[in-house]
């Protein structure tokens, strides 16, 4: 079994050399990544970081303010765009790229091509976004195939709800939105649509997605849900059309986007055709309702789920001092029998950054969270661009403000990790001491993880139960575990507080028993991430009084014994 580390890149900024950042700026004042910025040099970098997938987020054409109709791009309305950039998934044409991230705009879809070809050439596999709930309130498609129709094409207008049609309508209603239209510019639509966050009102508030359309799977919103399925709705076809289009550009994956808003029967439905002509592709769904986990894997045919509500949010609460590191074990149990589905992560483009005040306001208090998510078993786990480098997430860049997130919908650079590109050479040569010995610790532990044949394959043995009395053993600051495989045994350790701490963790007969060494008299080992601490204990006296162990603040231990 492969460990899968996944590396979320902003395709917009990752490149961006330019460190103007003026709020709200333009992308003539605050530039913008290309995806020719991906190139070998900087590829092969983030591959030695130690990550097997690339998700290329906002890679498919979305709405923008920049004006691009020279290239016949019909232009956007600022008052159904966020920030001047605007947001990855208010899709504008599903059959084009971002004209942003291109160098030639008129050889923007070649250019992604190479980049996938570059990335492979890396031995880096690639993501991208499939956004199939909502699309850009201005869809306009230059790129669809010819004998194809576009979205709402064709729908009957009139009514409320039809299972043929793409869209939801409220005839009679005009679309009024929260953002005033400026002078010379005034979207009109009407009837009004629903709005893609399911509001059902031609006027949506700011908090709504109001950017958005929803797309109508045949379920009757305006009827307590019912599904109409039979025949196959309109929408179903169009975006199998779609799934197979960017297929067949040679990616490995999709990243669906707020998945469990779309009928599970669609994926049921949809995935297994595009897998009978691309059988390597991997879908991962953004799902936050964890009754619907199993749901999504077992019928909906995932291969990965994000675990937000779960795993993420449990670890957030232990750094934030809100939760105690036993909560790992109630979070871990939940998930029994799909643990090889969660993809675990502490950031991505919707949550706020560790260092970010919002979070941790530190980036190494998350190291002992890390080494939970990638070491306790042989699941997904994905870091989003700069999080190696401590990016706090705290400019004020436009429409985002000082959130603690970096910001998807204005154009802008990071310092931080402009200081690592360092004009190309990606060398970190500009980076403080602090901040290049983070970006070595991920690299270090990313390609522990990556290649140690008991965490990709072993199984896993919780010891909070076996420590919950032992006064030698915190587990108010401590979470301890083992992975073992074919008689390879890791025990794992991790230090949540800002003190460091000696004492001695017990590891029970069953324990051994479990892992087939329970006629091993003696243990001893060294931590293989750095590479030094070391350990030994009798089986007997690990059962009785605990192997005894040190450990730095907000650090972990990895034991390998033997």
């Amino acid at each position: 079994m492969n460990k899968i580390v996944i590396y979320q890149a902003l395709t917009r900024i990752f490149g961006n050399t330019n460190r103007t950042c003026k709020e709200n700026g333009s992308i003539e004042d605050n530039g913008c990544g290309k995806m020719n910025d991906f190139t070998s040099k900087a590829l092969q970098e983030i591959k030695k970081l130690g990550t097997t997938h690339i998700w290329y987020t906002g890679i498919i054409e979305h709405a923008i303010t920049t004006n691009y109709s020279q290239y016949n791009i019909a232009l956007d309305y600022h008052e159904v765009v966020k920030g001047k950039a605007g947001s990855p998934y208010a899709i504008k044409d599903y059959y084009d790229v971002n004209p942003d991230l291109a160098v030639d705009v008129n050889n923007r879809i070649l250019e992604f091509e190479e980049l996938v070809n570059r990335s492979h050439q890396e031995m880096l596999k690639v993501i991208i976004d499939f956004v199939p709930n909502h699309l850009a309130r201005n869809y306009v498609s230059d790129a669809q195939p010819t004998d194809s129709k576009s979205f709402g094409e064709g729908d009957n207008i009139n009514v409320h709800f039809d299972s043929n049609n793409n869209f939801y309508y409220l005839p009679g209603e005009q679309f009024n939105g929260p953002v005033t239209a400026r002078s010379g510019q005034y979207f009109v639509e009407k009837p009004a649509k629903v709005t893609g966050n399911d509001c059902i009102s031609a006027k949506p508030g700011i908090n709504d997605w109001y950017e958005t359309v929803k797309l109508n799977y045949g379920i009757d919103i305006f009827n307590h849900g019912e599904k109409h399925f039979d025949p196959i709705p309109d929408t179903w076809h169009k975006m199998l059309d779609i799934l197979l289009y960017w297929s067949a550009k040679k990616i490995d994956g999709f990243r669906c986007d707020m998945a469990e808003m779309v009928p599970v029967e669609f994926w049921n439905w949809v995935i297994p055709k595009v897998k009978d002509k691309y059988p390597h592709i991997v879908f991962i769904a953004e799902v936050y309702n964890p009754e619907l986990y199993r749901q999504y894997i077992t019928y909906g045919g995932f291969d990965y789920l994000y675990d937000k509500v779960g795993m993420y949010d449990t670890l957030k609460a232990i750094i934030q001092g809100q939760q105690r590191p036993s909560a790992i074990t109630k979070t871990w149990d939940v998930l029994n029998g799909i643990h090889q589905h969660m993809l675990f992560f502490l950031e991505n483009h919707d949550e706020q950054r560790i260092a970010s005040p919002f979070f941790a306001g530190d980036a190494k208090k998350a190291i002992p969270a890390m080494v939970v998510s990638g070491a306790i078993y042989s699941n997904p786990l994905m870091l989003y661009f700069g999080q190696e480098l401590g990016v706090d997430g705290m400019d004020n860049e436009g429409y985002s403000g000082q959130d603690g997130r970096t910001s998807i919908f204005d154009y802008w650079g990071i310092q931080v990790f402009q200081d690592w590109v360092n004009d190309g050479n990606f060398d970190g040569a500009l980076l403080t001491q602090e901040t290049l010995e983070l970006r070595n610790w991920y690299q270090n532990f990313l390609n522990i993880i990556l290649k140690h044949d008991v965490i990709r394959q072993g199984e896993f043995y919780d010891l909070m139960w076996s420590n919950e009395d032992n006064n030698a053993f915190d587990s108010s600051k401590l979470y301890a575990f083992l992975r073992y495989y074919n008689k390879k045994i890791l025990l794992i350790i991790v230090n949540f507080s800002d003190s460091k701490f000696e004492g001695r963790v017990k590891i029970p007969a069953h324990a051994f028993f479990t892992m087939g060494v329970e006629s091993q008299k003696f243990f001893r080992g060294f931590d293989i991430l750095s590479k030094k601490n070391k350990i030994s204990f009798p089986q007997e006296v690990a059962i009785t009084n605990g192997a005894g162990f040190k450990i730095q603040a907000y650090s972990g231990r990895i034991y390998e014994l033997e």
